[in-house]
């Protein structure tokens, strides 16, 4: 009898759960269902974050070319792209679902990243003869805007489309010292996806003090579709005759080096695997490659930057960007602790990164072109990828 009454119990705690996570996916599709009747046939509820709501867009073209972006940290969570054959693939890595994005452990997997993107030195700079100090998150340094950068918080996100573009703009408030840095940043992130297979990320951002800015997104890319194997046969083209060298904690070492002749000369189309397991000492610091390539280009103007090409799939992606300079990354730090989108394992090498950038560590190296943002003035950056076979 006392037995009966446990199980009768726990009969009770069952289909009370059960009721519970019934009601809660009765919500979910009764928010949706809201959403599209309002006329947002492209968002659906992603989740939800400290009792704000996140959401998913879907912006596709007239090819069939698709992107997912959640307003949560601006996030790029899919990118279905066509091979030779037409097969539609996604060639982004990521999560099926919000939780993965909240993991710690997460590698920034198709965020927006600032107030700056790479690393500053020990997490310190001065600006206007002042000191500021910043989130130390990465070995002795400062990387990617700090332990809440902007990839961790929620944007205020809006809609828009036109004949021939869908998109999504995004929209933050960064306040006074938020990590460490100086100003009230007023931030703009323009999604657009166009008909010619392009997607275009314009940033825009004003300051009502001094202060420092280098935008960029994360997005890991494996174009073989699915993520089926690791990167190592892409093909890759990087438009920089000259690369910056790194210690060991990869902040650079100021003096710029010719590719010409190291594992970095990529102006020619090179598999990733050339030169990725060479007892090159800048490859050995890197685990792979973890550098910036200073792009050769004048001022700020729009200009080739880098072409990944994926010869199984015939996939390839035209990196265009105003910015200086280029992070070529090799996913040197994924090591199969991550199961992503699909329960795929990521393992090493298994994506690459092209963030469009100013050079790491800017604020301490006077020679390189300055990241500062002065009151009164905007900040402008454009980068686009463009998906073809």
């Amino acid at each position: 009898m006392k037995y009966l009454k446990y199980l009768t119990l726990l009969f009770f705690v069952f289909f009370l759960f059960q009721g519970c996570e019934t009601q809660n996916k009765k919500k979910d599709i009764e928010e949706t269902n809201n959403l599209k009747k309002d006329g947002f046939q492209n968002k659906i509820l992603f989740g939800e974050l400290n009792g704000q709501k996140v959401y998913l867009y879907t912006l596709k073209n007239n090819n069939g070319l698709e992107v997912k972006i959640t307003n949560y940290g601006g996030i790029i969570t899919s990118i279905m792209a066509p091979d030779k054959n037409g097969k539609f693939e996604d060639v982004v890595l990521g999560y099926d679902s919000l939780s993965g994005y909240l993991n710690k452990l997460t590698p920034y997997f198709g965020a927006l990243i600032g107030r700056y993107g790479n690393r500053i030195a020990k997490g310190s700079f001065n600006l206007d003869g002042k000191k500021y100090s910043l989130v130390v998150n990465n070995g002795l340094n400062h990387l990617h805007g700090g332990t809440k950068g902007f990839d961790k918080v929620i944007w205020n996100p809006e809609e828009f489309k036109t004949d021939s573009i869908q998109g999504l703009n995004l929209t933050y408030l960064s306040k006074d010292m938020e990590e460490g840095y100086p100003g009230n940043l007023n931030v703009k992130v323009k999604y657009s996806l166009h008909n010619d297979n392009s997607l275009h990320i314009d940033y825009e951002a004003t300051t009502d003090k001094n202060t420092i800015i280098n935008l960029t997104n994360h997005s890991y890319f494996n174009l073989t579709g699915n993520v089926k194997r690791d990167i190592l046969d892409h093909e890759v083209t990087i438009n920089a005759d000259k690369f910056l060298p790194v210690d060991k904690t990869l902040i650079p070492t100021r003096k710029l080096k010719a590719v010409e002749g190291t594992p970095f000369d990529f102006r020619k189309l090179t598999p990733v695997n050339k030169h990725i397991n060479d007892k090159d000492e800048q490859v050995i610091f890197g685990g792979g490659f973890d550098h910036c390539w200073v792009l050769n280009k004048k001022n700020n103007e729009l200009s080739h930057a880098a072409l990944v090409f994926e010869p199984i799939s015939g996939r390839k992606m035209d990196v265009y960007t105003t910015e200086p300079a280029i992070q070529f990354y090799t996913g040197n730090f994924l090591d199969g602790k991550i199961n992503g989108k699909s329960n795929v394992n990521y393992k090493h090498w298994y994506a690459l990164c092209l963030e469009t950038e100013h050079l790491p560590d800017s604020p301490n190296q006077p020679t390189f072109p300055t990241v500062v943002l002065k009151n009164g003035e905007v900040y402008k950056s454009t980068t686009i990828y463009i998906f073809s076979h």
